[in-house]
Formats: structure tokens, C-alpha cells, sequence
């Protein structure tokens, strides 16, 4: 006695793909608007007169008003920002530092990290405040 087997054709169903790519491109284009910066919560000194730069190629040192140390928003110490900048200007040289510090904080935290810099022989740097016009 012979069993039949039927053969089922395997198929993709197709109706429902236009709605997956939509989906698909709108999680991509919310993923890409995402801004990945991270900020340390600190109030800016003022200014007289700012020149503005491109935020392109930048490290962001931040100095809070407590002397902790943050690399582009990520807690660190002055080790790290040793090791950080070394690396940065053997790779990418012309690459400018921002150095945000607190109103608050005391000039020698500011200081240690302006000494690693200048050990370092660094020369693109910038302090970051906020324009004094605005008030």
C-alpha cells in the first residue's frame, strides 16, 4: 500500500512587506534623530566677548562646581584625561578641546586639567561660557 504525501508549496506572503519597510524606515529615522551628547548639569560663567566654533571635531572636558571630571558627560579622572588627550593628539591633532567648568569651581580644579594640557603640549583649546549679552 502506497501513502501520498502531498507536496505544500512553501510561500512568503508578500501583502504585508510594503507595511514592514514603512515601519522599518520610521524606526530608522527616529533612531538617527537621537542625540547622543551627554551634558553635566552646570551654570555657565559669562562673557564679554565669545568667538563661536564648530562642534564638529571636539572632547568636551567638563569641571562641576565639586572639582568631578566628565569626558564628553562620562564621570572620569584626571588619568583618564591624560590618557584620553595623549591618544586624541597622536590620532586626530587638530581636534579642539572645550573645557566647561562650573561658575562655582574653584580655579584649581580648572587648573590640574589646564596642566595636564599643557604638559601634553595642546594647543586647541576652548573655554565655553555662556554669552553675557543674554543674560
Amino acid at each position: 500500500m502506497k501513502i501520498s504525501r502531498k507536496r505544500q508549496r512553501f510561500a512568503i506572503p508578500l501583502n504585508s512587506m510594503s507595511d514592514v519597510a514603512f515601519l522599518l524606515l520610521i524606526f530608522i529615522m527616529l533612531v538617527a534623530l537621537i542625540n547622543y551628547r551627554r551634558e553635566v548639569k552646570i551654570e555657565y560663567p559669562e562673557a564679554e566677548t565669545a568667538l563661536r566654533t564648530s562642534d564638529e571635531k571636539n572632547l568636551e572636558i567638563w569641571i562641576d562646581n565639586q572639582g568631578a571630571v566628565y569626558l564628553d558627560g562620562l564621570p572620569a579622572n584626571l588619568r583618564n584625561v591624560e590618557i584620553v588627550v595623549g591618544d586624541l593628539y597622536r590620532s586626530a591633532p587638530d581636534t579642539r578641546i572645550h573645557i566647561i567648568a562650573d561658575r562655582n569651581t574653584p580655579f584649581a580644579h580648572v587648573s590640574s586639567v589646564l596642566e595636564i594640557l599643557q604638559l601634553l603640549q595642546y594647543r586647541v583649546v576652548s573655554f565655553v561660557t555662556r554669552d553675557g549679552e543674554r543674560g
